[in-house]
């Protein structure tokens, strides 16, 4: 499903050079759970760029159901990114000012459907992350762990095949950790959906089909 091959990934300025990612191998499969984990600074992040289709490798090819995405047009990539691939950060990335149920809308304002059909995809997702009775509620009314199944509900509401998780869990409590790590878990059992998450928890980890391991921007495992 998700093909990276010999990647690398290098940064340029006028003064500086910085090789991000090199020699770079990895194969994704579709319904697969994995995890990929590192120090800081070794590349998962730039990694998840590049499997989202947000960055392109200085070397190497990125393809996604076989096909290269050097192929495709940047109009045609923010398409695929918008239909096929759903994104969750440790950050939230929630709007403030916009209630729960709008915020989970916003990927579908992209796509050519009527305001009913957004906000019955979106009180869906809703359900699906357990949030039902919180839809009119803002941001700064919910617990860390809400604001984080509100992300998860923005990010499943296209219904994308490939789910992309950066540090889903990092800047919450355990029992918190815990809830987001099972709704993921039952999104890849019950869903199929392809989960690539970025973790420093090992334990997390663990609970998914494969580990990749980075260190200095090259694959260890």
């Amino acid at each position: 499903m998700i093909r990276l091959e010999n990647i690398e990934k290098v940064y340029r300025t006028d003064r500086i050079e910085t090789v991000a990612l090199t020699n770079i191998n990895l194969e994704v499969d579709e319904g697969e759970f994995i995890s990929v984990m590192g120090p800081s600074g070794c590349g998962k992040s730039t990694l998840l760029n590049l499997i989202g289709l947000l960055d392109v490798p200085t070397e190497g090819h990125v393809q996604l159901d076989g096909a290269p995405i050097t192929t495709y047009r940047d109009r045609q990539l923010a398409a695929i990114r918008n239909r096929e691939i759903g994104f969750v950060f440790q950050t939230f990335h929630l709007v403030s000012d916009l209630s729960v149920l709008d915020n989970v809308q916003i990927p579908l304002l992209y796509r050519r459907m009527s305001n009913r059909e957004r906000r019955e995809r979106a009180l869906e997702a809703l359900d699906r992350v357990g949030l039902s009775a919180r839809v009119h509620h803002f941001p700064s009314q919910l617990s860390g762990g809400q604001q984080q199944r509100v992300a998860i509900a923005r990010a499943i509401v296209g219904r994308p095949r490939i789910l992309l998780a950066d540090e889903p869990t990092g800047n919450l409590d355990s029992h918190m950790g815990e809830e987001i790590m099972g709704l993921l878990e039952d999104l890849n059992r019950g869903e199929r959906t392809t989960i690539v998450m970025v973790t420093h928890d090992q334990q997390k980890a663990e609970r998914t089909a494969r580990i990749v391991r980075l260190f200095d921007g090259r694959q260890v495992n």
